[in-house]
Order: structure tokens, then C-alpha cells, then sequence
């Protein structure tokens, strides 16, 4: 194999050492590319560089004799989901997530919320952290307002936050508040599918209406239905802290 590499001017603040630009690409880990730099497969400008050689953006890149590509660069999106919308990267469905929003590159929501559901969604980029939100064990709340079909009990109110059996799984105790006659306030730390509304099935309540209105560190605020914004800065440095220990493997979370 083989990359190439332009020239580059040494006084360019943003120039890096060779092994981390190849594995900030997502080609390869540094120790890797220093492999690949050691058998003479990396190019800097046409030449074969030396070892520490360093490198910029304006350097022309090829592995193995094609252009070494840069890795996108992270994107991080919250959207007020509407009711009637699939949240699936499926192209073939007119009502995905992904036809609606019609964003310019290429991202993927995290996590689910059913179609008759609306309120709080992430679209992202970057799988690593997809994982690590969607890990139950990893305890990243998500908070929802939820409207029935019958005036909500304190009996109501103790079986859901107690834990329900829910076709074999056992929810696990959760925070739950009434906020009127017909809607309650309900956080989780788990993503079994579809998980409020047969939890309300159990204690013979229908669903009228479910908004998500928080996930971790992020709340819905006054971006409204069907409208989506970018995370600021300091929102995804505290998501990156919150998840910074969480492990990343486990099956996605819907409701």
C-alpha cells in the first residue's frame, strides 16, 4: 500500500505529525500508520517521508496510491420530531427522519422514537458516541411529559415508578410525577421498545400523546416541532464528559 503526501511549509500552526493525520482520518491507529510510514506505502508530495516528518492540509495524501481521505468532521444535531415521522435511515420511507430533515451530509438518528411520538431526538455523525447514549447501563436519563386516556392515580403514579412487568422485562424503578389530571412526568434510564406505552398498558392505561422533552443534559427549550439546531460547543463538551466512562456496546434504544 501506499500514501502520498504534499510538501508542507514547517511554520504552519496547523501542521501534525504524519501518524496522527493518517489516523485522525479514520484510516488506521498511529502505531499502524507508523507501519505503513516504515514500509515505505505513505508519500509526502511524491517522496517517501521520514520518520517525525509532519504535515498539513494543504499536503497532498495518497494510500496506496489513492487519495487519503479526511474524516468528516463531527456533526451534532437536536430535533423537535414531529408525530407521523419514521426515525429510520431507510431511503425507501418518505416519512424517515432522514427525508425530512434533508440534511447536507450523511448522519443517522440516536436512539428511536416511535411514529405517534414526538419531542427530543439527536442525528449525529459519530458513531462512537451513538453507543455510548444508547447503553442502558450507562444511566443517561431521558425525560418525557405524557398525556392518557384516564385521570392519573397515586396508585398509577407508585406501580409506574416501582417497576412493571412488561412482557417478561422487568422495568427498572424510575422518577415519575403527576403534572395534571390526564399527564405525568416520567424519566428513564432504559430503552426498551416502545417502552411507556406498554408500561401504561399493564396498569390498563391508553396513551393519548408522548413528548420527549429531554435527553441528558439537553432539553427541547423552545425549538419547535419539526425544526431541528445545532449542538453549541458547550453542550457537546458536557455530553462528551457525561459519556466520556460509559461502555459502547449495546442494542439501540427506542421507546
Amino acid at each position: 500500500m501506499l500514501l502520498l503526501i504534499k510538501n508542507f511549509c514547517l511554520t504552519n500552526q496547523d501542521d501534525i505529525s504524519l501518524n496522527k493525520y493518517i489516523s485522525e482520518t479514520g484510516y488506521c491507529s498511529r502505531r499502524a500508520a507508523d507501519g505503513l510510514i516504515a514500509e515505505g506505502r505513505v508519500l509526502v508530495n511524491g517522496k517517501i517521508p521520514r520518520s517525525g516528518n509532519r504535515v498539513s492540509s494543504e499536503d497532498e495524501i495518497l494510500v496506496d496510491g489513492k487519495k487519503l481521505k479526511e474524516k468528516d468532521k463531527p456533526v451534532y444535531l437536536a430535533f423537535n420530531k414531529p408525530v407521523g415521522i419514521t426515525c429510520t435511515t431507510d431511503l425507501k420511507d418518505r416519512s424517515s427522519i432522514i427525508h425530512f430533515i434533508k440534511f447536507d451530509k450523511r448522519i443517522f438518528p440516536i436512539g428511536r422514537l416511535d411514529k405517534p411520538s414526538e419531542g427530543l431526538i439527536f442525528l449525529t455523525n459519530d458513531g462512537d458516541i451513538v453507543n455510548k447514549i444508547l447503553r442502558a447501563g450507562n444511566k443517561h436519563e431521558k425525560e418525557y411529559i405524557v398525556t392518557v386516556d384516564k385521570p392519573v392515580s397515586d396508585g398509577f403514579i407508585q406501580r409506574m415508578g416501582a417497576g412493571l412487568n412488561i412482557s417478561g422485562a422487568i422495568t427498572q424503578k424510575c422518577f415519575v410525577k403527576r403534572e395534571s389530571k390526564f399527564v405525568f412526568r416520567i424519566i428513564l434510564t432504559q430503552g426498551l421498545n416502545r417502552q411507556i406505552r406498554r408500561m401504561c398498558a399493564v396498569v390498563g392505561y391508553d396513551v393519548v400523546r408522548l413528548v420527549r422533552t429531554r435527553i441528558m443534559n439537553i432539553t427541547l427549550g423552545d425549538l419547535k416541532p419539526g425544526k431541528w439546531r445545532f449542538l453549541n460547543n458547550s453542550e457537546i463538551n458536557h455530553i462528551h464528559h457525561l459519556v466520556k466512562s460509559s461502555v459502547k456496546t449495546e442494542e439501540a434504544s427506542k421507546i
